[in-house]
């Protein structure tokens, strides 16, 4: 469900700040410091009313990042995502229903997944990049590459997010397994709140940094 040249925008990016505004009127500065430090590549969550009309302004005033829906949890939230003009979509968990009115919509997109059996029911429902959620507490890296392994010749990739840190995100890139990650870190609710826009910068450029030197991708915008 995920076309090559998003895969490969996505890989090059090395990881996507996850972010949750709760007033559309941030939604642009936010991304702005984000790109300004180098990410590139954002998921906006579906956890506020705010979230597509976000995706809307970042879009109309960025496109030069990728901008993707997070927790996506029902059909009507694929659609609306799909109309705000997400680029893909993800969700914490596994549901076919979700799953197929992503499909349905032309969206592309990636089911939580955290067990073999997960994986095995993503595959059937078509899915060839997953969402590895709650990544640490799942059991971490060691946990991705045993579960990862006996489907490996399928080319499945995964964006593990959930307990990632500026100390451990070179060892996830490293991963063959790993598409990017999720880096809730990067864009702190209080960071947001306060307007901190030169914090979320620094994180931003952290975060490419590492991922520059892995991944080769360009260190800003």
């Amino acid at each position: 469900m995920f076309p090559e040249k998003l895969c490969a925008t996505l890989h090059l990016a090395g990881v996507a700040a996850v972010v949750t505004i709760d007033d559309a009127v941030d939604a642009v500065p936010v991304a702005r410091a984000l790109a300004a430090g180098g990410v590139t590549a954002i998921e906006l969550t579906f956890r506020t009313p705010a979230a597509a009309e976000c995706i809307r302004r970042i879009r109309g005033e960025l496109p030069g990042i990728t901008v993707g829906a997070g927790t996506l949890l029902t059909a009507a939230q694929v659609a609306e995502a799909q109309a705000a003009g997400a680029c893909f979509g993800v969700a914490p968990g596994y549901n076919p229903k979700t799953i197929r009115a992503a499909a349905e919509a032309g969206l592309p997109f990636a089911p939580g997944v955290a067990t073999a059996s997960e994986i095995e029911g993503a595959v059937e429902n078509g899915c060839r990049v997953l969402k590895y959620f709650p990544a640490e507490t799942s059991g971490g890296l060691k946990h991705l590459d045993c579960i990862a392994g006996p489907y490996a010749h399928l080319g499945l990739r995964y964006i593990p997010l959930g307990g990632l840190t500026l100390g451990n995100m070179e060892s996830y890139l490293r991963s063959p397994h790993v598409l990017c990650l999720g880096g809730s870190w990067l864009t702190k609710p209080e960071s947001i709140r306060s307007r901190n826009w030169p914090g979320i910068q620094r994180n931003a450029a952290a975060a490419a940094a590492i991922s520059c030197r892995v991944r080769s991708a360009p260190a800003s915008v």
